[in-house]
């Protein structure tokens, strides 16, 4: 009888990890921003540089996670960075200073969330997986659906009724009693424990033909980041992950803005939680039988249409248009993980895929950091998100557009590169 595969267990810590990074460190920041600058009297950029710092000292140390992440798998990782989260939410609880607000976040960014962030548990994922890659991934990534779809409406209730502090520390609680044990689940590769990809058994691999050519001669880190596909990949999702990453983060304050009901914003994201989590199997499905280059293009004019959509409502206070514009962005939103990280894994291997994905993710996330700002700092002069939702838009497409351009890797394209 055969023995069930053990690579679902890792999905299931992809799942677990995926929702409680997303919660802690991107979804809960609009939750967070009014109650936060009024009662301690800041400004909106003030309060969103930290999130914004902690990302984007997240992407530096990706370059050294990524090799721990190749050499020992994520089960270390995972360890400590749940006991650093836990202490850093409690912390930011307690503050009442951007003097130590900033600090904090820095620290949580370095060896905090981003060690159990969806960049390392996916590493373990395509390790995992080769041919049923797709589903997995997409599975994986339903994390990051129930941290949009769930974790807004609870906090906001916690924050509403009991006050910013009180979340903080809720949250403090949750990371160390949920992510924590998660450590225990995880492993780096199947080989390690005499296993295969996706459960196939030894008779079954001399049928290589339907494999990536990546899988049988992988590129290291110094080949990959020679390739003219590392950089469109890279470039393309930086500029996607700033647009989506900037709805995220302003969505309830946007909201508001629009003259909507700060419950309203709440809903519309969890409206987008619920889109992600449904686009799932879709994206699943599609990158089974389609390119993700050409997923790509869709999915992200999907979630510039829902922005579009999301502008308009705010212009007739439309509630339902702006659910529905928040359902699109969300359904855009979904197709991130499994289309990217099929994208990686297909045009480089899963051999060396932590150290080669490590290297690229600050570049990668550097939109991420800094374009929330931006649009802080935007709102702070113009009173209104209108002018940065519409550039938000034209970056989606940019990004989508760069990441198409792009081909899996040959051995013409590294000679000619050297």
């Amino acid at each position: 009888m055969r023995k069930p595969y053990y690579g679902w267990w890792i999905v299931l810590g992809a799942i677990l990890c995926n929702f409680a990074s997303l919660s802690v460190g991107q979804s809960v920041v609009g939750v967070f921003t009014q109650p936060v600058t009024e009662s301690l009297g800041w400004k909106v950029w003030q309060y969103t540089l930290g999130p914004s710092i902690a990302v984007g000292t997240g992407a530096l140390s990706s370059v050294v996670v990524g090799q721990v992440l190749d050499t020992r798998g994520p089960r270390p990782l995972i360890f400590i960075g749940s006991i650093v989260s836990a202490v850093c939410l409690f912390l930011l609880g307690t503050q009442s200073s951007l003097i130590v607000f900033i600090p904090i976040y820095l620290i949580a960014g370095i060896g905090g969330w981003n060690l159990f962030s969806s960049f390392v548990v996916n590493s373990a994922v395509n390790k995992w997986f080769v041919r049923k890659r797709g589903w997995a991934l997409a599975l994986g990534s339903a994390g990051i659906s129930l941290g949009s779809l769930i974790t807004p409406l609870v906090l906001t209730g916690v924050v509403d009724n009991y006050g910013w502090r009180t979340g903080y520390f809720t949250l403090s609680l949750f990371v160390l009693l949920v992510v924590f044990p998660i450590g225990i689940l995880m492993r780096r590769s199947p080989e390690d424990y005499g296993l295969l990809p996706d459960g196939v058994e030894e008779e079954q691999t001399h049928n290589l033909e339907d494999l990536p050519v990546s899988e049988l001669s992988p590129l290291n880190r110094s080949q990959a980041i020679r390739t003219r596909s590392f950089w469109l990949l890279v470039f393309g999702f930086a500029l996607i992950s700033s647009g989506l990453m900037s709805v995220l983060i302003h969505a309830i304050p946007f909201s508001q803005g629009a003259g909507f009901a700060r419950t309203t914003g709440a809903i519309g994201l969890s409206v987008n939680g619920l889109a992600n989590l449904s686009s799932k199997a879709v994206w699943g499905f599609g990158l089974q039988r389609f390119h993700p280059r050409i997923l790509v293009i869709i999915a992200y004019s999907i979630s510039a249409t829902g922005v579009l959509f999301m502008l308009i409502a705010g212009s007739y206070t439309l509630v339902s248009l702006l659910l529905v514009g928040f359902f699109l962005y969300g359904f855009g939103f979904g197709g991130t993980i499994p289309l990217s990280e099929s994208l990686w894994a297909r045009y480089f291997g899963r051999a060396h895929i932590g150290s080669i994905r490590g290297v690229s993710h600050p570049v990668t996330i550097l939109g991420s950091a800094l374009a929330p700002v931006l649009v802080g700092v935007s709102f702070d002069l113009t009173q209104t998100y209108r002018p940065a939702f519409v550039v938000i838009m034209f970056i989606f497409l940019l990004g989508a557009a760069l990441v198409y351009s792009s081909r899996e890797p040959s051995v013409p394209d590294l000679a000619s590169s050297s």
